[in-house]
C-alpha cells in the first residue's frame, strides 16, 4: 500500500473495501482525510469524502460502504448508456 493509512481501523477497512472494487484514493490536506473516486473516470463519477475525525467512526465507515455499494457505475457502464439496458 503506497498511501497513508487512515488512523481509525473501521474507516481504513471501508477505504480498503473501496480500493478492492477499483475506487481511487485522493488524499487531502484539509478537514477531510481524503476522497474516494469511483472507477467511472468522468465528471459524472461518484465521489465520497472520508473525514479525518468523524464523531462516530463506525457510522462513517458504514456510510462509506453504503455509498460504494450504491454507485451506479459499479459495472463500468454509465447509467444512461443505452447498451446497459441488458437487451
Amino acid at each position: 500500500m503506497s498511501r497513508v493509512r487512515h488512523q481509525n481501523s473501521h474507516i481504513e477497512k471501508a477505504v480498503q473495501y473501496a480500493e478492492a472494487l477499483g475506487w481511487r484514493v485522493l488524499l487531502s490536506s484539509a478537514h477531510a482525510w481524503g476522497r474516494l473516486l469511483c472507477p467511472w473516470s468522468s465528471r459524472e463519477g461518484c465521489i465520497v469524502s472520508v473525514w479525518s475525525t468523524p464523531k462516530v467512526p463506525e457510522n462513517h465507515a458504514r456510510h462509506i460502504r453504503s455509498k460504494i455499494d450504491s454507485c451506479p457505475h459499479r459495472d463500468g457502464e454509465s447509467p444512461g448508456d443505452p447498451d446497459s439496458t441488458g437487451e
